[in-house]
């Protein structure tokens, strides 16, 4: 990117080609950084379920902090944080999606910071646990069978966990979620 913006200078008009040329560089970025046929995500657990959301969606995962309660705002809105001086929005997902049931074990709340993407604003989301930042093939998700096209659940597909264990082998299943529709869906009240 550095070289990127040398030459980008050198331009003689460069208010014409700047917007196109940095939307291709990070869309090969990304192409190179995702491997061909993979999805990676990050996979957390909200109550006892296991849920991810697109790698590229996120920005940091962060430890729980102290929120600062926002009066007069929807119950799905937790409140906001001070993010190394950037006000950010802090989403509690299991109350967003209705999940009433509490995690089993020992609670770790994280916080995942959306990247830039995602909303014209700082959000993070408040999830139970995260556990991993996973690859996954096009084998190992089923984008058919989780929802009809007209659906509000947000989920863009089922994926596949296999896991390895002495005797047989078992899968879990994993909703993976469109982060970006749900926020858009509520950006009004952020």
């Amino acid at each position: 990117m550095g070289t990127f913006l040398v030459d980008y200078q050198s331009q003689e008009n460069p208010e014409e080609k700047a917007p196109e040329m940095t939307v291709q560089a990070v869309n090969k970025m990304r192409a190179r950084t995702k491997g061909a046929g993979n999805l990676q995500v990050v996979e957390f657990i909200l109550g006892n379920e296991l849920f991810a959301i697109d790698l590229f969606d996120t920005r940091e995962v962060i430890n729980y902090t102290e929120i600062t309660p926002l009066p007069n705002s929807p119950s799905f809105i937790k409140g906001i944080i001070d993010l190394r001086g950037i006000i950010t929005t802090i989403i509690d997902l299991k109350e967003m999606m209705n999940i009433s049931r509490e995690a089993d074990g020992k609670k770790k709340s994280r916080i995942i910071v959306l990247d830039a993407s995602v909303s014209s604003k700082m959000i993070g989301v408040l999830v139970d646990d995260v556990l991993a930042v996973s690859t996954y093939t096009n084998e190992d998700i089923d984008k058919d069978s989780h929802a009809s096209k007209t659906s509000d659940r947000d989920i863009l597909g089922i994926i596949r966990k296999k896991i390895k264990t002495s005797d047989r082998d078992k899968s879990d299943l994993i909703i993976w979620l469109d982060i970006k529709t749900m926020i858009n869906k509520v950006e009004q009240d952020l």
